[in-house]
């Protein structure tokens, strides 16, 4: 009989795949990061507990694309800046991906809040243009001329707050208590410009990151960089204090608390 696809994998074919995630080799994106000074009660008032506002009301984003062989991936992250037990990051509200590979495995591992869209770099000569779009709508455009090389930074870890969960078979809330995932990112630049330019935030009804205006430009680059990242599961947090937050995550904010249809399968 024929190898049955959907049958179980052997050991020697689950130790190869594991071998082969170990050897991955660096891989360098080209990116537009913009951070900016917001409006400070509307950062306090995306962040779920047990994250806290930091002394700053940062937000950010980042667009990149990456050249991998056969399926080049564009990938962008909205952020705003976030603290918890001492240590300061970033909190994404929306990650866009442009194929399932990428948006699956940090969904799931992780708990990354990353969604389908269209992710967009655009550079010719000193002029960039960068987006984030989905249903339609670009929801982020950052646009602005290369003004100059910048001193490169020493690579360094970064942290993201990640809030891992299930949603409840019967719809009632979770299937266990939601957990607060710390990721930590080594990022190594290999090359920094400085960008003169502007942000627009533009209205969508499933991206509303127009609700965290900029308020003051602080900086816009463009940059090739490699990461890698490491996940650590800090704490389980109240399920009843994250689900007023859990629509973040959905397009269709009713879709976490439906049951399945009766008879659908």
């Amino acid at each position: 009989m024929a190898r049955v696809r959907y049958g179980p994998r052997t050991e020697a074919e689950i130790a190869a795949a594991r071998t082969a995630h170990a050897k991955l080799p660096d891989i360098w994106s080209t990116g537009v990061v913009a951070v900016w000074e917001s409006d400070p009660d509307a950062v306090a008032a995306v962040l779920p507990p047990p994250l806290e506002p930091t002394g700053r009301p940062l937000a950010r984003v980042n667009i990149s694309t990456v050249e991998l062989p056969g399926h080049p991936l564009g990938a962008g992250s909205f952020a705003v800046a976030a603290a918890h037990g001492g240590v300061e990051g970033w909190y994404p509200l929306v990650m866009p991906m442009t194929h399932e590979r990428a948006l699956t495995g940090g969904r799931e591992v992780f708990g990354e809040p990353k969604k389908l869209g269209e992710v967009t770099v655009e550079r010719d000569g000193p002029v960039v243009r960068a987006s984030l779009a989905r249903h339609g709508v670009a929801f982020v455009e950052v646009r602005g001329t290369v003004s100059g090389d910048l001193p490169l930074p020493e690579p360094r870890p970064k942290t993201d707050f990640y809030f891992k969960f299930l949603p409840a078979v019967d719809g009632s809330g979770f299937d266990a208590d939601p957990v607060l995932v710390h990721c930590v990112r080594r990022e190594t630049v290999r090359r920094l410009e400085r960008i003169a330019g502007d942000v627009v935030l533009r209205e969508s009804a499933y991206d509303p990151v127009a609700d965290l205006p900029v308020r003051r430009l602080v900086e816009i680059t463009i940059g090739e960089k490699t990461s890698d990242q490491r996940g650590t599961v800090v704490e389980r947090v109240s399920a009843e204090a994250l689900l007023p937050y859990v629509h973040q995550r959905y397009d269709d904010p009713q879709q976490v608390l439906d049951g399945p249809p009766e008879g659908s399968v």
